[in-house]
């Protein structure tokens, strides 16, 4: 996964990194080259006396030394660049493949993952990238070149280099591939810990309010002492690994010492050969060092690029359309035979709904909870599509529209509004970004907004929490709703958007909101039988199928479920005082319920 993705996304930068990897090349051959002119500045200059020959291979060690430093600061240089764009890239590249999922791909991967997943994995492969580009890339061929030059100056003590690098090699497969299980585990023990952070993050109020902050500590405080002892048993390795490491270096070191004195004594090797070998033995142990250092963070990078390929590697469960269609007439919205059943469900949430909605219709959909009226809604929005009939706006399959357009066309408020960290003004002008102060006004207006807007210290300038959480539900609802205005959609979507608002300002808000909406397809999702009352038509959902349509009057009387639903909202008139005993269940009738409902704004 680690090679797939590092392949991919590097492309776009091979000419950098060939460039970056001439310029290495050219830092090694001067590193290898420094003991050899240090072998010869000893035996040809020092030994023999001749100060010419030392001034000449110092003037050129120095050039040499040179070269390779300038090359080594060009060569880090351009692998931080190349690996932050990589950064940057794959980061992009998750965040859009998100962008594209549905609603049932999120909660497959769960949202702290997927952030997870988003900045952290991503670093660790960046940071392996910066590590690789400056050290494991030159490592290998430092230490083959040590090899060979070594060779060239005496074979026999050359072996012990070379036993060196087996035994390193051996060292270093065994450490990683025993520690590679564990940081998979501690990644998904991570994701774990956030998921629960967020929710008591998140779920505070709840947490204090049913006095489980102990119960919570507990489980927050076991997730943690899990994830600290899989660190500490990682720890422990990268621990060991050290001291073994040093070990094999300092006992080859001590050999080839030993070895070379005893060849010099015999005659078969001069000291400049053996201050080489030194040379090359100092390069290998170099070497060795930087790349332990980024060996360990090989297996956490292998885990998070598995993680990372997972995201981008999943097809979205509501595909791309094929022609990307971009009606131009008809605003109507229409669901014929339509059927939805949920991944892996037994039964459907939705079947048989044939439901048209006409340009310029208000429709009313009311349903128990648990009925699919959202659902319904997600259909139209292709957060999900259908598993039979199909989903028509302007005439077309929504599995054929253009995505961007069919949100243009689209307005939908959902009951859980979701309002972002910045201003009020800022939020407004999220679903228009061109709108101007006087446009915001007037929105804030038809919502019944203005005045607590007017209020704030800086009006349209005032801060907004993440989540909307310094307003109250009724606020963030009507700023929501004023943001969609802004849009100025064919369709408008009202998933029960209006249940946090007391009963005179909805009726208000609806009073001014029927002039926008004039022309406009519009279907509102309602829990009150009184806040749809009005609709042109209303359609009545039960265990996924519209068991009836009509006007409200006409539903009072002929639709049992409205009915039922309609005695369910309402308190039972004053009656005179029972006498004691169990009182008697009152049990309304359709004309008890309209007479009621019409008593209400």
């Amino acid at each position: 996964m680690l090679i797939t993705l590092l392949r991919v996304r590097l492309r776009p930068y091979a000419r950098t990194v060939a460039l970056l990897l001439l310029l290495q090349l050219v830092q090694i051959l001067a590193a290898l080259a420094l003991p050899t002119l240090g072998a010869a500045l000893i035996d040809d200059g020092v030994v023999k006396g001749e100060a010419d020959s030392v001034r000449r291979t110092g003037a050129v060690m120095l050039a040499v030394a040179l070269v390779q430093v300038c090359c080594s600061l060009a060569a880090a240089l351009l692998a931080s660049r190349t690996a932050m764009a990589l950064g940057r890239d794959v980061r992009s590249a998750v965040f859009r493949r998100v962008l594209d999922f549905a609603a049932h791909d999120v909660g497959r991967f769960g949202t702290p993952s997927l952030l997870t997943r988003t900045v952290n994995d991503v670093q660790q492969v960046q940071m392996l990238v910066v590590s690789a580009f400056g050290v494991v890339v030159p490592a290998p061929l430092m230490c083959v070149g040590s090899l060979v030059l070594a060779l060239r100056q005496d074979v026999p003590l050359s072996l012990c280099l070379v036993a060196l690098v087996v035994v390193l090699a051996a060292v270093f497969g065994v450490l990683l591939s025993r520690m590679s299980p564990w940081y998979a585990l501690m990644q998904t023990r991570l994701d774990g810990l956030g998921r629960v952070l967020r929710e008591q993050i998140t779920g505070v109020r709840v947490v204090r309010a049913f006095v489980q902050d102990t119960r919570e500590r507990e489980r927050f405080g076991e997730l943690n002492s899990e994830l600290n002892g899989i660190s500490l048993r990682v720890g422990r390795q990268i621990a060991t690994m050290f001291p073994v490491v040093l070990l094999v270096l300092n006992v080859f070191g001590v050999a080839v010492v030993w070895f070379g004195a005893g060849r010099i004594g015999s005659g078969a090797m001069q000291v400049g050969a053996l201050s080489a070998f030194l040379g090359y033995l100092s390069l290998i142990l170099m070497s060795v060092v930087m790349v332990t250092f980024v060996f360990l963070s090989v297996p956490r990078a292998r885990v998070s690029a598995g993680r990372i390929q997972e995201v981008l590697g999943t097809a979205p469960s509501v595909p791309p359309p094929v022609s990307g269609a971009r009606p131009d007439t008809g605003t109507g919205l229409e669901l014929s035979a339509a059927e939805f059943r949920y991944p892996d469900a037994q039964e459907p949430v939705l079947r048989d709904i044939d439901l048209t909605v006409r340009p310029g219709e208000q429709v009313a959909i009311l349903g128990s909870t648990g009925s699919g009226k959202t659902t319904l809604l997600n259909l139209v929005l292709r957060q999900f599509d259908v598993t039979a009939g199909a989903v028509r706006v302007g005439g077309a399959d929504v599995r054929e529209w253009d995505t961007e357009v069919l949100f243009r066309t689209v307005g939908f408020v959902p009951q859980r509004s979701q309002l972002f960290s910045g201003t009020i003004a800022s939020n407004l002008r999220f679903g228009n970004p061109a709108a101007t102060d006087e446009e915001l006004w007037r929105a804030l207006e038809t919502v019944q907004a203005r005045d607590f807007v007017e209020r704030l210290p800086d009006g349209l300038g005032a801060p907004v929490a993440q989540g909307g959480t310094n307003l109250s539900g009724g606020q963030r609802q009507r700023l929501a709703i004023a943001r969609t205005l802004l849009r100025r959609p064919r369709i408008y979507l009202f998933d029960d958007c209006f249940s946090a608002l007391d009963y005179a300002t909805d009726a208000a808000l609806r009073a001014a909101l029927a002039p926008e909406l004039a022309g406009a397809t519009v279907v509102t999702i309602a829990q009150r039988v009184a806040a749809v009352r009005h609709a042109d038509r209303i359609v009545v959902l039960d265990e996924g199928r519209i068991v009836g349509h009509g006007t409200h009057d006409a539903l009072l009387r002929d639709c049992p479920a409205y009915q039922e639903i309609a005695r369910s909202q309402l308190s039972p008139p004053t009656r005179p005082v029972q006498p004691a005993g169990p009182s008697p269940v009152h049990r309304f009738s359709a004309e008890e319920a309209a007479d009621a409902l019409a008593e209400q704004p």
